[in-house]
């Protein structure tokens, strides 16, 4: 299924006519929607980071705290490559307008949660309508914009991030100081359906309607092998070890017969000749560490800031405005870069970035307070800038229109997989140490997240529980430092030279 005829693998001087049929006064409009959507989703990462103390301190289940983002991103995770593969076959908008109503219909509940449980259960449902958001979303841009704009394009729809990330906590702040944290969820009602009715109104498919066969089995095998990791990490110490290995073996059971299933299928839901082109494998495992190291800030250290500093809602939401201070200038200037320069080295730059905020991080102690903690979380804002943009770009590049969606949803998907495992890791991490450190009073902490009752808790054990807190985060993030070097390492592997004027990104294609 085609909009119309794919353009040429080497697209650096495409004619007009080979662009999908879109009027040229339409195009900022359609920008506009698909902005407003992906600011839809993307906030979902920082505002409820900001407001998850409060969360916690009213509903309770701080060990049960990470799978709040978890299964929000692995839900999204899981659908988006069937999402990608659904809008080369049916068109990018019936798909984007079923997600946005999904992740509405999810938002709304989450709202409407009495208990940890229900939270996490309502923050699937919204994930599963995320999981069309993001992929359709860069792949719409994809389509109806050059490769010369789309460097411009793509770096402004990857600054969104960066965006939210300032709204986000600032908004989340006043919603949780001012009314409740129920709002965080909420907020999103009206946005999402400004995004819709543009949607409806001024983007135009001519979509060519053929039999396909969609690979479901596919996407119900990578579902149970991701849940089943996400499992064995986030419940690692209360399964015991034959519990914790038959998840692990599941696991490694399910991915392989996914592995076999993509190569036998004949419309695989996750074409893996794909991975053939160094470019594409290089961007989907940078992406994939990049979204670890993403929840690594995001879900961390809101937590750090309120319950080891001390410091309120609004100080938390400084210190992750500030990441996305750094997500939009850098994601500008190096789209803005990269048509002179390469993709390695807009990436590489990225690469640095990361490492650098998360070396801030280790050192972080809160004697060095908030301000510290924002100056590394700018630094890694503005690796992500740098590193998602790119990615993106130099994936859609390598490949035609009619598998333009696939390709951009491998990104997403192994960047979303990557965020869902670091949420994963990290709390597993953290629980751990706090059970090691605190023993039997682990529950406690969520004391620490409410103002009052952190007040009204004995100097001593508000002491043991902050010591226990702080030690543990610091063994957190270690993990991203690690990470961050692994990241580095993969980008200075992509090809010199390479960029969108270039034929290197089809290189090794099937």
């Amino acid at each position: 299924c085609q909009v119309q005829e794919s353009v040429p693998v080497n697209e650096h001087s495409p004619p007009a006519s080979l662009r999908p049929p879109v009027a040229a006064n339409r195009r900022p409009l359609i920008l506009i929607a698909v902005m407003l959507a992906m600011f839809m989703a993307a906030v979902e990462s920082t505002i409820v980071g900001t407001a998850m103390p409060s969360i916690i301190a009213q509903l309770g289940g701080f060990r049960l705290f990470s799978w709040v983002f978890a299964v929000f991103l692995l839900t999204q995770a899981v659908t988006i490559p069937l999402y990608g593969k659904l809008a080369d076959i049916y068109g990018r908008k019936p798909m984007l307008l079923f997600g946005a109503i999904v992740f509405l219909i999810g938002s709304t509940l989450c709202g409407l949660a009495h208990d940890m449980v229900q939270l996490i259960a309502f923050r699937a449902l919204q994930g599963l309508g995320a999981g069309a958001i993001q992929p359709i979303v860069f792949t719409v841009i994809g389509d109806i914009y050059t490769p010369t704009e789309r460097a411009r394009v793509q770096g402004w729809v990857s600054s969104v991030w960066g965006f939210s990330a300032i709204v986000g906590p600032t908004v989340s702040a006043f919603l949780v100081e001012q009314l409740s944290w129920r709002f965080v969820f909420w907020i999103n009602l009206p946005i999402g359906i400004a995004s819709m009715t543009m949607l409806i109104v001024f983007f135009r498919e001519g979509v060519e309607h053929r039999r396909h066969k969609v690979d479901f089995a596919g996407a119900v095998l990578i579902t149970l092998a991701t849940t089943a990791l996400m499992l064995a990490l986030i419940q690692a110490r209360d399964l015991g070890g034959g519990g914790l290995g038959g998840l692990l073996a599941l696991a490694v059971a399910a991915f392989a017969a996914f592995i076999w299933q993509e190569w036998r299928a004949s419309e695989p839901m996750v074409p893996l000749h794909l991975f053939r082109i160094p470019v594409i494998a290089l961007s989907n495992g940078g992406a994939l560490i990049v979204g670890a190291l993403l929840l690594g800030i995001t879900s961390i250290l809101p937590t750090y800031v309120q319950g080891v500093m001390g410091r309120s809602v609004a100080v938390t939401g400084f210190t992750l405005a500030a990441l996305s201070l750094g997500w939009p200038i850098a994601s500008t200037i190096g789209g803005r870069v990269m048509v002179y320069t390469s993709y390695r080295a807009v990436a590489l730059a990225g690469g640095v970035l990361l490492l650098a905020g998360m070396l801030l991080m280790v050192a972080l102690t809160p004697e060095r307070g908030a301000l510290f903690a924002g100056v590394g979380s700018f630094l890694v804002g503005c690796g992500m800038g740098c590193t998602t943009t790119t990615f993106m770009v130099a994936t859609q590049a390598a490949v035609d229109w009619n598998q333009r969606g696939i390709a951009t949803s491998s990104t997403v998907f192994t960047r979303l997989v990557g965020m869902s495992m670091g949420a994963a890791l990290f709390g597993a991490v953290l629980n751990f140490g706090l059970h090691r450190r605190a023993g039997g009073i682990t529950d406690a902490v969520n004391a620490l997240m409410d103002p009052v009752r952190r007040a009204a808790l004995p100097p001593r054990q508000m002491t043991m529980l902050t010591d226990a807190m702080a030690a543990s985060m610091h063994e957190v993030f270690i993990s991203p430092v690690v990470l961050a070097a692994i990241a580095t390492l993969l980008i200075d592997g992509l090809p010199k030279g390479l960029s969108w004027a270039t034929r290197a990104g089809n290189e090794g294609k099937a």
